[in-house]
């Protein structure tokens, strides 16, 4: 049978551990949180489980997430947010794979909780990730803050029924404010890869953005946060590139 090491990144989670780590019992053989100094609650609530908790300076989300992947005793590693938890058709998945070792790497879908509602569409479901393969077969690369497992080559990837449940956003600022931190982060990344943008390019690709979101990938079915998820997301697109703008031209100033 094989063993399963779940591994998770923290910083200030205490609203939504719990959750996490709930949904991982009769799963994981192992839980490992890595924690970045956090000043709330999350170690006290890390410590009510099973779990071997480490603490490390945050230094970057792929970084991160290889750090704590590289702490697993087991091969197998299933890597979750704190602000994601199984739901219970994937944790009984997961845990039917035990008795198999033909694959490698297994994706399944994520489903976001959006201020208290199941977002369907908007570009946002149904979100298919790998988080769950043989360490020796991949690790995380991207590019900050938008982490992804890299996979060896010609490693077959099967899917898994259910979801990953993503609590994302309790509220509409929160998202503003995520926006503001992910996009300086995203801006920097691309800025240190020597990319470039101009202001036609933010407001084209904003624009796309929100149609491709809105109309095509069926945004407006989720109602009124449909419209302020795709409202958002293109307007953290074109901050983005408006901070790239900025930063090459601090460069040259």
């Amino acid at each position: 049978m094989l063993n399963i090491s779940a591994v998770i990144i923290t910083f200030n989670e205490e609203r939504n551990i719990d959750r996490c780590l709930k949904s991982l019992q009769n799963v994981a053989d192992e839980i490992i949180v890595l924690d970045s100094f956090s000043t709330d609650k999350t170690e006290e609530i890390c410590r009510t489980y099973n779990v071997k908790f480490f603490t490390h300076a945050f230094d970057g989300h792929v970084q991160q997430k290889n750090r704590v992947m590289s702490m697993a005793s087991n091969d197998l590693v299933l890597s979750l947010d704190a602000d994601e938890a199984l739901d219970e058709e994937l944790a009984n998945e997961i845990r039917s794979i035990k008795n198999r070792s033909d694959v490698a790497a297994y994706k399944f879908n994520r489903m976001t909780n959006y201020v208290g509602q199941w977002i369907k569409h908007s570009g946002w479901y149904p979100d298919t990730k790998v988080r769950l393969w043989d360490k020796t077969q991949g690790k995380w690369g991207g590019t900050n803050p938008h982490d992804k497992v890299i996979l060896n080559n010609n490693i077959a990837v099967k899917h898994l029924k259910g979801n990953i449940l993503h609590y994302s956003y309790y509220s509409v600022e929160e998202h503003f404010k995520q926006n503001n931190y992910f996009t300086s982060i995203a801006a920097l990344e691309m800025f240190k890869n020597g990319k470039k943008a101009n202001i036609f390019m933010a407001i084209i690709k904003s624009i796309w953005i929100f149609k491709r979101n809105y109309l095509f990938k069926l945004g407006f079915l989720d109602g009124y946060y449909g419209f302020i998820i795709c409202k958002l997301t293109a307007q953290a697109t074109f901050s983005k590139y408006i901070k790239l703008i900025e930063l090459n031209k601090s460069k040259i100033e």
